[in-house]
């Protein structure tokens, strides 16, 4: 009965909403012998209003992806999980040249994004097409790569005012941040906040809707896609386009804080991709074990380039 009620009125399934990261890895953790993670939350969001027209703006990318290292293993699309290519300390690159940045040192969803076309989590192309469209008045000289950290502290405390030095040296007007996997859509947040705190309007493009919103950003253009794809679909130029264009018109409209704009995009016709991101329902107990032990080992691994980064 209810499935003919959801034809009669045009109902979309259950399933097809956006996917609860918080809580699946909230549950996944406690599965594997980890006290659950305490995401950033905030009441209150900063909001700068544009100073100027975006036509007459300089634009800072800001991204959580790692640069390519061929010395730090495989970094390949699905590679399993690699810690040994993350990268603990702000850093920055010319947008004038050309850049290797992957994802294989994060939790994207490697079962439904295919992770072989940077532009649809970097963006940068995109941007300079928008600067010679005239559609902003320029990028930055350098595009900015922040960490994933954990901590909330280390995060907001170390990494965020670095990342406003930065912007302040390329008299950076506007910032589009783009995360990746969970903890990079906080970590954009937050940094999406203190910059505002500062006087840097900022848009948020993401696919973890709850993280992002959980934690309060001024600005926030939520695409329905599996994670690794905040800029698009992959090899589609006119998604990514499509992506970009709804920031720049959220900070051009948004009237204050914690303003969501909702891409039309659908990945696909069904949706059911979204029942599978550390659905426990679907993990056995061997392979939870294992996902453990890889877990302990990869932990120790980050813990050593930490320490060195330090």
């Amino acid at each position: 009965m209810t499935a003919e009620i959801d034809r009669a009125l045009g109902f979309a399934p259950d399933y097809d909403s956006p996917v609860p990261y918080m809580a699946r890895t909230r549950e996944y953790y406690k599965s594997i012998g980890y006290d659950p993670y305490r995401w950033a939350h905030y009441r209150d969001v900063p909001f700068s209003p544009l100073r100027q027209p975006l036509a007459e703006s300089r634009v800072m990318l800001i991204t959580t992806a790692a640069p390519y290292d061929p010395a730090k293993g495989d970094q390949g699309p699905g590679a399993p999980y690699n810690s040994g290519a993350k990268f603990y300390q702000v850093y920055a690159g010319d947008t004038a040249a050309e850049h290797d940045l992957r994802v294989s040192h994060i939790a994207y969803d490697r079962k439904h994004s295919p992770a072989t076309d940077a532009k649809a989590w970097f963006p940068l192309q995109a941007m300079r097409d928008a600067a010679a469209a005239g559609r902003i008045g320029e990028l930055t000289p350098h595009f900015i790569g922040t960490p994933t950290n954990r901590s909330h502290r280390h995060t907001v405390e170390v990494d965020c005012p670095e990342v406003l030095s930065r912007c302040l040296q390329d008299k950076a007007d506007v910032a589009v941040l783009l995360p990746n996997c969970p903890v990079c859509h906080q970590t954009v947040s937050l940094t999406a906040r203190y910059l505002e705190q500062h006087g840097i309007p900022t848009v948020v493009l993401g696919c973890a809707k709850d993280i992002v919103e959980h934690c309060g950003v001024p600005r926030f253009v939520f695409s329905d896609f599996p994670l690794g794809n905040a800029a698009g679909k992959p090899h589609d130029e006119a998604s990514q386009a499509a992506t970009l264009e709804l920031g720049f018109r959220l900070l051009e409209s948004a009237v204050g804080p914690r303003t969501t704009l909702q891409s039309p995009q659908r990945w696909d016709a069904e949706g059911l991709w979204k029942l599978d991101y550390l659905n426990l329902e679907q993990i056995g107990a061997e392979e939870l074990e294992r996902r453990k032990q890889e877990f302990i080992r990869q932990k120790a691994i980050a813990k050593g380039l930490r320490e060195q980064a330090a």
